[in-house]
């Protein structure tokens, strides 16, 4: 399933956020409003953008979806300037509220700053917690705005010294995006968990998260930047530079193939869809069903794996699940037997493909189970002869802290219940998933996953976390001492 707004389904992922940038362009405002448009699937509850003019810094910001903003010439006409950032969001830290939207801005000893953050910082609440003891005064409840106050307490007119010193302080999944009076910036965590991309659009330095923005406005990829890597471009060009003392290794979020990034995108130098399909053949290879007449992508982000399962194992694809693209995010559902159907306002049975057969269905996720049991109901409903449900992604048994939307372990079904247990709770014949395994073997890594040297983040799967979680440890040891008492 992919993560458009019309397909968020409360049984699914919600994604981090978008952030695009544009340096020494005419039309940098209206280039990055089509940047937030490609990446609209990264977050549906706000979006923002900030240009700077040689004079002033320019921003609009708002509640909802892009183009419910960004669409309106006299919008764009007010922020002008030959660079911009802008940035979709989906509320992991801090509410859906204006006042978290970002890019954040503040004036500063050196000048204006615009920050745009993509990941969730995992020592956030000890470093506020510190900072408003020590006189800061936030206006906002997101983590981003974390970093701005560390800079301001750093004496220094170079804005690359203050930022590197928030840098230094703190830990977590993310990649930025700053814009300053004369510069921009982007970078990445030390382990790379999300992404960042440089691009080039006639003569202008274009930073996206996934190579999709570029596509949209005809950009042409540089390069990844690399973890624990801040570039900073400017009318000398673009200047590399290492911010943070310790090199660690790269651990790339692996679920970001599974399931987050468009699969038109190029990541890492890999095409996500390519990926999607190889998920398949993986899964294919490991659960085959031996009876199956028909495979059947659960819309959309099954449909790659699906293909690939089909190609592996030779039986027939076919879409069995037919996905209406104009269904909002918000539906009044006034009785319970209502709110029951309300599945079909997203998902129909296409029963010429389904009646009589034994179906395979393909699906990236399976988190709480409430979507899979009603799509199962659905091709029953149709006819099948039997339904067997296959995953693309192994069990997700843990939340994510680096800024995936993911519910607490109580409500992950796979961490409390087996493969069985799903799959009676959501009526299916069988059930599988591919393995950590052959997720690696999908990415080219033949082997499989070296629990010693794991090269992507995977931890909603294995619970191995990248980072260290300095705020969930000290609110268990919290939890530890109460109960001691």
């Amino acid at each position: 399933m992919n993560n458009n707004m019309d397909d968020m389904d409360t049984d699914k992922f919600h994604d981090e956020c978008g952030v695009f940038g544009v340096y020494n362009h005419d039309s940098a405002a209206a280039l990055v409003a089509l940047g937030l448009h490609a990446l609209q699937h990264r977050g549906q509850d706000a979006c923002g953008i900030v240009t700077y003019d040689g004079i002033r810094f320019h921003s609009k910001r708002a509640l909802g979806l892009v183009d419910q903003t960004f669409s309106k010439k006299d919008i764009i006409g007010n922020l002008p300037g030959r660079a911009g950032i802008g940035h979709n969001r989906y509320a992991t830290s801090g509410g859906a509220e204006l006042r978290n939207v970002q890019p954040l801005y503040a004036d500063l000893a050196f000048g204006g700053f615009a920050l745009a953050h993509n990941g969730n910082l995992t020592n956030v609440n000890k470093l506020r917690t510190e900072l408003v003891e020590d006189g800061a005064i936030f206006q906002s409840s997101s983590d981003t705005e974390t970093v701005i106050h560390l800079m301001a307490t750093q004496k220094g007119q170079r804005v690359v010294d203050r930022l590197t010193y928030a840098l230094q302080h703190i830990k977590g999944g993310y990649s930025l995006i700053a814009l300053a009076e004369d510069k921009m910036i982007g970078l990445r965590d030390p382990h790379g968990i999300r992404p960042l991309l440089l691009g080039k659009f006639e003569g202008a330095y274009i930073l996206a998260s996934e190579t999709c923005a570029f596509d949209i406005i005809g950009a042409t990829l540089v390069r990844d930047i690399e973890p624990g890597e801040m570039v900073i471009i400017s009318e000398e060009g673009v200047q590399s530079m290492r911010p943070f003392a310790e090199k660690v290794g790269s651990r790339f979020c692996v679920f970001e193939y599974v399931y987050f990034a468009r699969p038109d995108s190029i990541l890492e130098g890999h095409s996500v869809y390519e990926k999607r399909k190889q998920i398949g053949v993986e899964l294919a290879k490991e659960a085959p069903c031996e009876d199956a007449d028909v495979i059947v992508p659960v819309p959309d982000g099954g449909v790659p794996s699906a293909i690939g399962y089909a190609q592996q194992s030779g039986v027939p694809f076919e879409l069995g699940i037919i996905r209406n693209h104009y269904v909002g995010r918000t539906f009044i559902e006034p009785e319970q037997k209502i709110r029951n159907l309300g599945v079909r306002l997203k998902h129909n049975a296409n029963r010429e493909m389904i009646e009589g057969k034994n179906v395979v269905l393909v699906d990236d996720s399976i988190v709480r189970g409430t979507t899979s049991r009603k799509i199962v109901e659905m091709m029953r409903s149709a006819g099948a002869k039997s339904v067997h449900m296959r995953v693309s992604s192994p069990p997700t048994k843990y939340p994510c802290f680096y800024g995936v939307n993911t519910p607490s372990e109580d409500e992950l079904l796979a961490h409390n219940s087996s493969v069985e247990e799903i799959g009676k709770l959501i009526g299916v014949d069988s059930l599988a998933y591919v393995s950590l395994d052959g997720l690696y073997r999908a990415m080219n890594i033949e082997s499989g996953r070296d629990a010693q040297n794991p090269v992507y983040c995977d931890a909603c799967f294995s619970g191995d976390y990248a980072v260290e979680l300095v705020d969930r440890e000290i609110r268990n040891c919290a939890g530890n001492i109460l109960k001691a008492v």
